[in-house]
């Protein structure tokens, strides 16, 4: 029997929460419904008593409205055309930079056969000054500024080189020791 009385105690609070929920969706609807029918009335009764002025200003609107929308159009065939214009512009750089990149390209093979082709005449000179007979070496260098003596010199065989210093005055052999010894002091270290 308690088992019986505890199952209606609790049908009961249902009940009373329900009917609560329910009173609470009466009120809102007569709180919310009553306004809404008045605007509905308002804009019937205004509708009705519309006035050729009031016709007068739709035209004139619907016609600002038509100028504008015109307007847009045109303003959107302008972004149509510059959106164009800019990618052929686009298209147009990008083609220039692919062929800059192959000149830059060519650039570089020339100088580096330019670069090639001046060592190699470097060279070769070197070996003529180093196959020359000492004296005769000496007397060339004695006449060549030191910079460019000196740069020989390094480039030369050690032998070759000291067979040619030993033939020059020793102020013009000094000088480009100098300058031998010094070409490389401005170099960084780390």
């Amino acid at each position: 029997m308690k088992r019986a009385k505890k199952q209606r105690g609790g049908r009961g609070a249902l009940h009373i929460i329900s009917g609560m929920l329910i009173a609470s969706a009466v009120a809102r609807m007569s709180i919310y419904a009553g306004p809404a029918l008045a605007n509905s009335d308002e804009e019937q009764r205004d509708h009705v008593a519309e006035t050729p002025q009031d016709h007068a200003e739709t035209g004139s609107l619907l016609a600002a409205l038509q100028a504008r929308e015109a307007r847009l159009d045109e303003r959107e065939t302008q972004l149509q055309n510059r959106i164009q214009a800019l990618h052929v512009a686009e298209v147009e750089i990008e083609e220039k930079m692919q062929a800059l990149v192959v000149a830059e390209e060519n650039l570089r093979a020339t100088i580096a056969l330019a670069d090639s082709a001046a060592e190699t005449d470097l060279e070769r000179l070197t070996s003529v000054y180093e196959n020359m007979k000492p004296k005769e070496a000496a007397a060339l260098f004695a006449e060549m500024s030191p910079q460019f003596a000196a740069g020989f010199l390094g480039m030369m065989r050690p032998d070759a080189a000291a067979l040619i210093m030993t033939e020059l005055e020793p102020e013009t052999a000094y000088s480009f020791s100098v300058v031998l010894a010094g070409r490389n002091a401005n170099v960084p270290t780390e």
